[in-house]
C-alpha cells in the first residue's frame, strides 16, 4: 500500500514564483501543522513545489517533525497563459475538457500531468517509503487528483481551499480518495 497527502499551499500574498504567505497564510500553515500532527499521518517523505508559498506552507510541520523538503519543479503551478487573461476562468474550465488545449506562453492539461506523473510514478515504485506528503497549487493538485480519477475536474478545482488535504491510498489496483481537510474544517 502507497499513500500521498497532497496538500495545497496556503493563502498567498500573489502568483509569482517568490509570493509569500500572508498573515492569513502563515497562521494557516501553523494549521495545517498541527492538522497533520494530530492525523499521525505516517509521513516519510516530503516534496515541495519550489515557489515561496507552498514551501513556507509546510515548514511548519517539516521543523516540528525534524523533516527536509524536497524541492521538485515538476509541483509547480500549470501556467495557464503567458500573459493576463480577463477571461482566465473560462480558459480554465475549458482545459478540463479539452487537455489539449494550450493558450500562448502556456501549458496544456495533458503537458502539466505529463510532468508531474513522472514524479508520481517515481514515487509510487520507490518500495522505501510508503506514505509521500506533496505541497503544490490549486491546478496542478487537481491534476493529480484527476490521474488518478478521471472524474475529477473543474468543479473540484473550484471547491478547493487554501489549504486543502487529500489523502491518495493505492492498494493493489485500488485507489481511493478522501478529503481529509474538509472534515478538519467540520469539526473545528
Amino acid at each position: 500500500m502507497k499513500k500521498l497527502i497532497v496538500v495545497r499551499h496556503c493563502m498567498a500574498t500573489g502568483q509569482e514564483h517568490d509570493a509569500p504567505l500572508t498573515a492569513i497564510g502563515e497562521q494557516q500553515s501553523k494549521d495545517l501543522a498541527n492538522f497533520l500532527i494530530t492525523k499521525r499521518l505516517p509521513i516519510e517523505n516530503i516534496i515541495s513545489s519550489p515557489f515561496t508559498r507552498a514551501v513556507q506552507s509546510i515548514t511548519p510541520y517539516t521543523s516540528h517533525m525534524q523533516l527536509p523538503i524536497q524541492e521538485d519543479a515538476r509541483l509547480t503551478e500549470r501556467i495557464l497563459s503567458g500573459a493576463p487573461m480577463s477571461n482566465w476562468l473560462q480558459m480554465l474550465e475549458q482545459t478540463f475538457t479539452d487537455i489539449d488545449i494550450t493558450f500562448p506562453g502556456g501549458e496544456s492539461t495533458r503537458q502539466a500531468t505529463e510532468r508531474v506523473r513522472s514524479l508520481i510514478h517515481s514515487i509510487l515504485q520507490d518500495d522505501t517509503q510508503k506514505v509521500t506528503l506533496l505541497v503544490t497549487h490549486g491546478n496542478l493538485f487537481t491534476l493529480i487528483l484527476r490521474m488518478f480519477d478521471e472524474n475529477i475536474g473543474f468543479s473540484t478545482w473550484k471547491s478547493l481551499s487554501n489549504p486543502d488535504v487529500y489523502e491518495i491510498i493505492i492498494e493493489h489496483d485500488a485507489v481511493t480518495i478522501h478529503r481529509l481537510w474538509e472534515i478538519h474544517c467540520e469539526t473545528n
